[in-house]
C-alpha cells in the first residue's frame, strides 16, 4: 500500500475515533480490507504522535486534560528520549522494557538492532515487537493483569523475570524524587523492583516535568540506578541535583 493510502487510512481513523470515542482493531481491518497488523502499526504511530490512545484490541479518544497539555510536545519528547535509550543498546543485548507510554516509544528505534531479546509485561509493547522486521525474540512474563498500569504483575511474573538475566531495563516512573529514586502511585512494586535484580544496567526513562515529583511509594532507589533519561527542559539546578546521586544523566534534545 502506498504511503499516501496510508496517510489517508490513518486520517479516517482518527475521523472515526473522534465520532464514536473508541474503534477495533478487528473493525478497522474489516473497514479498510487489511490485515490486523497493519491496522496494529496505525494506531502505535497515531498514538506516538498524540492523537490516540491504544487499548487492548483497539483505541479511545485522548482525554480532554491530555489534549489540553498539548499532546504535540509531549509526544516529542517521548520519542527523543526513547531516540536516545536506544543508542544505548547494542546488538544481541538482552532487555527488559517495562510498561508505560514513555518505554512504549522505544519500540520503534530497535529496527537496526540484531539479535535482540526482549522480555515485555505489556500487550501493546508485545505487539510493537512482534511487528519489528528484523524479529527480536519476545518473552513475555504473564501473572496477574493490572489494569491502572495496563501490564502484567504478581508473583507468577516475578519468578518468569527471576528465570533469566538481562542486560539492561528499560523502567520510566511516575515521579523522580531528588533524593530516593523513582515513584509510582502504584502499590505494585514487586515486578519493578525483580527487573531492576536481574538487569546489569537500569535505565529510567521519564520527562522532565515528572522531575521533582514526590510520590509516597518508592519503586528504585538511586543505589539501583545507573541512568536517567530526560529531555533538555529540565532546570540547571535539578541536574545538578541528580548528577550528585550518582546517576548517568543523558538530556535528550527535542528541538
Amino acid at each position: 500500500m502506498s504511503k499516501r493510502n496510508t496517510q489517508q487510512r490513518r486520517h479516517t481513523i482518527i475521523t472515526e475515533l473522534n465520532k464514536m470515542g473508541k474503534v477495533s482493531v478487528e473493525h478497522l481491518a474489516k473497514q479498510f480490507e487489511t490485515s490486523e497488523v497493519t491496522i496494529r502499526k496505525d494506531l502505535a504511530a497515531l498514538e506516538q504522535s498524540g492523537l490516540l490512545l491504544r487499548r487492548y484490541g483497539g483505541a479511545i479518544s485522548l482525554p480532554a486534560e491530555i489534549i489540553e497539555a498539548n499532546p504535540s510536545k509531549v509526544s516529542k519528547r517521548k520519542l527523543a528520549i526513547a531516540q536516545k535509550a536506544a543508542e544505548l543498546i547494542k546488538d544481541h543485548n538482552r532487555i527488559i522494557i517495562d510498561s508505560g507510554r514513555t518505554t512504549s516509544a522505544l519500540s520503534q528505534y530497535l529496527t537496526d538492532k540484531k539479535g535482540l531479546v526482549v522480555m515485555v509485561n505489556s500487550l501493546a509493547i508485545a505487539n510493537d515487537i512482534q511487528n519489528l522486521e528484523n524479529e527480536p525474540t519476545l518473552l513475555m512474563t504473564g501473572g496477574t493483569w493490572d489494569p491502572q498500569s495496563e501490564s502484567f504483575k504478581g508473583q507468577v511474573a516475578e519468578q518468569v523475570i527471576k528465570s533469566y538475566d538481562f542486560d539492561q531495563l528499560f523502567i520510566g516512573a511516575d515521579g523522580i524524587d531528588i533524593e530516593r529514586g523513582t515513584t509510582t502511585f502504584n502499590e505494585l512494586i514487586g515486578l519493578s523492583q525483580v527487573m531492576a535484580e536481574v538487569s546489569r544496567e537500569v535505565i529510567v526513562m521519564v520527562e522532565s516535568d515528572k522531575i521533582g515529583r514526590k510520590i509516597p511509594n518508592l519503586e528504585i532507589p538511586w543505589q539501583k540506578i545507573n541512568t536517567l533519561i530526560t529531555d533538555d527542559d529540565l532546570a540547571s539546578s535539578l541536574k545538578t541535583k541528580l548528577i550528585e546521586q550518582g546517576v548517568n544523566l543523558i538530556c535528550a534534545q527535542t528541538q
